[in-house]
């Protein structure tokens, strides 16, 4: 059995419905429905049609129908018409990144609240990972006799810190001239790419060995790790506002994955250079977002950096504004950190 037109149309029809309302959908609520022309008799025959083609689903309590995972695939793929903000709200979004600063971590802040203020769900910004991340400097800061703060600033603006240890003989003034060192021999290499460079310091500098050889540790591990500033989170308790998770166990979960910052970084993660992404309901690797749709776009600092924007929200959500708000925020970043 094929989709023709007219089950294209009540599909999209019963997908819109839904978004709006949450509720099921019968085939009156179809009929009445500007633009279709069927009548409620037609509709019924339609929507068992699509039952069991697989693309409804029908909830024992109700004779209405909610769309299934695959019927939410079908409407992404094919039916979705994706159209801009109003120049009003983009103008709205673009102001309220400038108001902070041109600093990595704040705007990332500033822009996940941006997202789950405008599209009440839950939103997710990953930071570039430090792999793809350059050395710009280096700095070594003391904190006390035998600890230093080394801090990392990275060609794309976004500082690493770590604490390592120093040996007790070296004082501020050597802390600062092997900072120096450090900056002119480590500057844009990727930070994860240091240890043929360190071991070739350490046999220059064997005086030096230890501190270089703590150094090189703390980059290739603390460093290159990510850290709770490396991914935001904004609107944590806004999925809980929708039924499908007025499941407390089930809320629990789902809380439990957002307070994992690794596990959202891995979840959320670059997807090889795709602008857009949309995984529906089981196309989710967490068994907490099996009911979830989340999509994700990718924005840049500079030329080969990038770090990704995320929405996780009900099956349902309306795809239309979440990508034309996603679309706005990514540009508005874009501009905002690499001057494009």
């Amino acid at each position: 059995m094929q989709l023709d037109e007219r089950k294209f149309m009540i599909l999209k029809a019963i997908i819109d419905d839904y978004v709006l309302t949450g509720m099921p959908v019968g085939s009156r609520t179809i009929s009445r429905k500007s633009g279709v022309g069927f009548s409620p008799a037609t509709i019924r025959n339609e929507m068992s049609d699509l039952e069991e083609l697989g693309y409804l689903d029908q909830p024992h309590t109700s004779a209405g129908r909610v769309p299934s995972h695959k019927a939410y695939r079908l409407y992404v793929d094919r039916l979705l018409q994706v159209g801009n903000l109003s120049p009003e709200e983009t103008k709205k979004i673009q102001a309220h990144l400038r108001e902070r600063t041109s600093q990595v971590q704040e705007v990332i802040r500033s822009a996940a609240q941006v997202l789950s203020d405008a599209t009440h769900y839950t939103s997710v910004i990953v930071a570039p990972q430090a792999q793809a991340l350059r050395i710009r400097r280096v700095q070594l800061v003391p904190i006390t006799e035998n600890t230093a703060l080394l801090v990392i600033v990275t060609n794309a603006g976004i500082v690493k810190d770590a604490v390592v240890r120093v040996p007790g003989e070296l004082s501020a003034e050597h802390l600062h001239a092997i900072s120096n060192l450090l900056t002119d021999q480590l500057a844009d290499r990727p930070i994860d790419q240091v240890r043929q460079r360190f071991r070739v310091l350490i046999h220059q500098l064997g005086e030096h060995r230890r501190l270089l050889a703590n150094v090189m540790n703390v980059m290739e591990t603390s460093i290159v790790e990510p850290s709770e500033s490396d991914v935001v989170v904004g609107g944590s308790a806004n999925l809980l506002s929708y039924p499908e998770y007025s499941d407390i166990e089930k809320a629990r979960n789902f809380l439990a994955v957002l307070d994992s910052k690794e596990t959202l970084a891995r979840l959320l993660g670059s997807r090889g250079g795709v602008e857009f992404t949309i995984r529906i309901g089981s196309e989710n690797e967490a068994p907490e977002f099996q009911d979830c749709s989340v999509v994700t776009a990718t924005y840049h600092i500079g030329s080969g950096t990038s770090g990704t924007l995320g929405i996780i929200g009900p099956t349902r959500m309306d795809y239309q504004r979440v990508i034309a708000v996603m679309k706005t925020l990514k540009y508005a970043m874009n501009e905002l950190l690499s001057g494009e």
